[in-house]
Formats: structure tokens, sequence, C-alpha cells
């Protein structure tokens, strides 16, 4: 039999049962960890339902050959074993041991997909997230939302309701409304955790709005390999590959949290690109992305590292083995060069790009620093620097800058913008609009191409400088001492002001002649 015409959900109702489920886990965990058992449930959740309507679909095709239709369900995208598959959880769902069934459902789930779901070194995406964890509380508390029976009526088990919640959805991919909307709803709810847990889920998320801006600025030609060095969540990553503007792309990650690193692999999966390549490891001390034995090239990378980290690998810099920081090798308690040496030698010779989101220190910094960013410059790798507005990213409100690399510069000089003043003022952190993006990148798309001459081609906005420019600001690039910026005070009027003060003055003795009468009347 055929199928009814599905009914489409859009991403407000997938976000809102999404989010009705963190209550499962509100004031219980932290909620930095809320998107790991959330995620993980909405991951299975999408591969359950995708791989039921699939199976469906041939049953229908075979005429109900249960045979045929199994033999043609191990060439998709995901196996499902049936104890792994949601709706089998669901059945389950008032099992006392019901933690136990989802940790165990998980681990079929990895094993039948193993290729997919594992790192090359063998570990698995599931493997930080247990939900028959003490974190969770104890047996019984897991399986009941109120701790007291005595004051509630209702019984509820905590992952009974979690399991409820993500029933009322259907994921499968006939039923929504775009093919990314459960990877849209993933970056929802990781930007709402990075909000509410601070600086720490702030290291592992970008803002939507600058990994667009980054995404722009950096734009790959179709066929690109892509890479992102320190790909947190993916989010950049998948921003950098969707500006190509069709599927002729490849993506390529590394991430050093091996929990960060799970929701990247599932994030590339819940946004159709099951053939991403995103490894576990630290990028600086091990990098993992090569080819005959050497460092793999591409033609765009992008990256948020983290500002100026501390003990990146100083002391093994020097017999690097890839020769990444023949440059220089920066301070030990600031990696940030280092991040950018690294994405600068895997940049494809003669035309690979590399965009970068940096503390403005990176700028100006003297010593080891200095002499990295001279030489870069000399090179004539360096082709813009653009200034952003403070309190954009969770965390912190530094202001940050973007700095763009290019191996395929048609000219010597360099941009500069200063986009600090332009920005939606939010109450928890400010946001760049669509007009601000434009705004920058209609800038540098201008310059790339050749319209700008040196000198100031934006008031307080734009400038390119000439080689001989930076030369005479020592290599310096902080960016008010290309853009200038400063407001002239309003010519103040002397006589005017004078003839003002001199009526307060007069209007000064008249209120106090009349104080010294009254004080007189009192026998003052």
């Amino acid at each position: 039999m055929k199928y009814m015409e599905a009914i489409k959900i859009d991403q407000v109702q997938i976000n809102r049962v999404v989010w009705k489920a963190c209550d499962t886990f509100r004031g219980l965990i932290d909620p930095n960890q809320y998107k790991d058992y959330i995620l993980t449930m909405l991951f299975l959740k999408y591969v359950s339902d995708v791989y039921k309507n699939k199976y469906a679909e041939y049953i229908d095709k075979y005429e109900g050959d249960h045979e045929r239709a199994s033999r043609a369900m191990r060439h998709e995208r995901f196996v499902v074993p049936e104890q792994s598959s949601f709706d089998y959880l669901y059945q389950h769902r008032s099992d006392d041991n019901i933690g136990e069934l989802i940790d165990i459902a998980l681990v079929d789930l990895e094993d039948a997909n193993h290729e997919k779901m594992s790192s090359e070194d063998g570990s698995s995406i599931f493997r930080n997230i247990s939900f028959n964890s003490a974190n969770l509380g104890e047996p019984k508390e897991k399986n009941v939302r109120s701790y007291s029976a005595c004051r509630s009526p209702l019984l509820n088990a905590r992952l009974k309701n979690l399991l409820i919640d993500f029933n009322e959805l259907n994921l499968d991919e006939t039923h929504l409304e775009n093919n990314d909307i459960i990877g849209d709803a993933y970056m929802y709810l990781i930007s709402n955790f990075a909000s509410e847990a601070g600086k720490k889920a702030g290291e592992f998320f970008t803002p939507a709005e600058v990994s667009t801006l980054l995404a722009k600025l950096t734009k790959s030609k179709p066929g690109a390999r892509i890479c992102d060095p320190t790909c947190g969540s993916g989010s950049l990553l998948i921003k950098a590959g969707k500006e190509v503007g069709n599927s002729n792309f490849s993506l390529y990650g590394q991430e050093v949290n091996g929990s960060t690193w799970a929701l990247a692999m599932m994030n590339m999966f819940l946004h159709g690109f099951d053939n991403a390549v995103i490894r576990w490891g630290d990028t600086l001390r091990n990098p993992k992305l090569k080819e005959n034995d050497q460092l793999m090239k591409f033609d765009t990378v992008v990256a948020n590292p983290p500002f100026s980290l501390d003990k990146w690998g100083a002391d093994e810099a020097a017999s690097d083995p890839y020769n990444r920081f023949w440059r220089g090798i920066p301070p030990k308690s600031k990696g940030d060069w280092a991040f950018i040496s690294h994405m600068i030698e895997v940049a494809q010779e003669g035309s690979g790009k590399v965009g970068v989101v940096i503390p403005h220190g990176v700028l100006f910094r003297g010593a080891s620093e200095g002499k990295i960013r001279k030489h870069v410059i000399d090179e004539n790798l360096l082709e813009a620097v653009i200034g952003l507005p403070a309190n954009l990213f969770f965390g912190t409100g530094i202001p940050a800058a973007i700095a763009i690399f290019n191996k395929g510069k048609h000219t010597d000089n360099v941009l500069f913008i200063d986009a600090s003043r332009e920005y939606e003022d939010g109450k928890n952190q400010n946001k760049l609009r669509p007009e601000d993006i434009d705004h920058i990148v209609s800038v540098y798309h201008q310059f790339v191409s050749g319209q700008f001459k040196p000198g100031v081609v934006e008031d307080k906005y734009a400038f390119v400088a000439t080689p001989a420019d930076i030369q005479e600001n020592d290599y310096n690039l902080n960016i008010p001492r290309y853009v200038d910026t400063f407001e002239e005070e309003a010519e103040v009027d002397i006589p005017a002001v004078q003839k003002e003060i001199d009526a307060l003055e007069a209007e000064l003795a008249e209120v106090q002649a009349k104080m010294k009468g009254y004080l007189k009347e009192l026998g003052y």
C-alpha cells in the first residue's frame, strides 16, 4: 500500500519539542550537559525514523517480502538493529532498566555502523554518553520525575518522559519542511546551551552570524576541499560547505575534545554530510588529516581556534616533522600564531585561502609573534583584517577580529575594515545583522576585484594599506593605525558659552542674596 502524503513539520515545531525535552534534566545536571543527552536522542530518533520509512518503502516495493527488503536495507545510510530503534525503546519506556536499554541500543547502533560512527583509532561517538550514569541520579530517581511520591500523583520516569517528548515527532525526511531542519535544530540547541553555559560552551561554539561571515569571506569554488582544524561542533565547517552553492565539495575537520568530536560527527550526519572526515585529536601536536604521510592540502581553511591557548606544545614545535613553524615558534602561553601557521601550511599552494578568528593581540604583539607576523606579511599572504564588534562570542566580551590569508593574491596591498560599530545590541551578547555582514563582504569583494586604490576607501570604516604603510607602522596591524575612527568634537561657540556663564553667575548671585535675606530674618 502507498503511504498518504506526509504532514510536514517545521523548524518551530521541532525546536519546541526538543527544548521541552530539556526539562527532563533541568536542575539535575549542568546545562552544558543537556546537549549530550538531548542531541544524542535527537540523532537516534532521526536515524530510526529514516530507517523505518525506508524499510516500509522496500516492503511495498517487494510486495511484503521482508527478506528482500532487509537485504536492500544493507545499502542504506545507516543500519538500525531492532533493539536500537527508537520505537523499541519507546515500547519499553516504563521498564525499570530503561537507562541500560538505551545504552545497549547505542552500543549496538555503533557496532552496526562501525565504519561511520568511529574514529580511526576505534573510538565511538557515544563513548562519553550514558543514560544509565550516576550523573542522572540513583536508579530510583532516574525513573521518577518527582522524588516524593506523596507530593505528586504522577510518577513519571525521567527517561520515559524524554522518550515521550521525542515520540511526538516524525523525523523522517519525507515529513520535514527542508532537508536541514534537523541539523538546524541541533544548532538551535547548541546555541542555547552555549548561552547558558558561558565560556566553557563558547569554546566549541561559534555564533552562527560569525560562521556565516567567515564562510562568505572565504567562499569556496565547486570541487573544493574545505577544512576546519579546530572544528568544535562543526557549525563553521558546515556553513563553509553550504556557501559553495552545490554538493560538489568535501569537508574535513579535527577536534581535540572527545565529546565535542562526537557532537561534530552527529552534526555532519544530521546535515547529510555522511562523507565528512572528522578526526579526533590535537591538531598542533598530532595532526591527523594526512595523505601519503604528509599534511593534506586544502582549498579553504577556516577556524575559530581557542584564543591565546596556553601550553599548546611549543616545546615540541622545533622538532615538528611537518616543519609547520619554520617562520618562528610562538610563545608557550599564546598559541594563536601556532594555529595560524598550521592553517597557512595546509592551504593549497598558489590558491589556498585561510580565514581565522583571532584576538586583537595577534595583530600587534611583539617578540616571536612579531617576527612571524613580519614573515607572513613579507610573503604577501595577508589579504584582509576585519575588526568585529565586542561581545559577539558566548562567555567573553573581548572583541575579536578576522584575518584572511590568501596564497593566490593579485595585489600587494592589505584591506583593513573596522566593523566594530555595526551590530545589533543584545541583552546577553551583541549580534551581527544581515546588513552588517553584507557590508563587510561587499567591501571585501570590491577590494579583491581590484576596485580600490590605496588609502581611505570608506570613511571611518575601510582602508587599503600598501606594504610601505605596514612597514612604516613596524608591521603592527592594529586596525586604528589604518582606519581613522576619530570623531571631531563640535566647534565651541566661545562668546555664546561666556554669555551663558554670565547669566548663570547673575542668577547665582540673586539666589545667594535671597538666601542671605532669609537667614537674616531667622536670626543667623
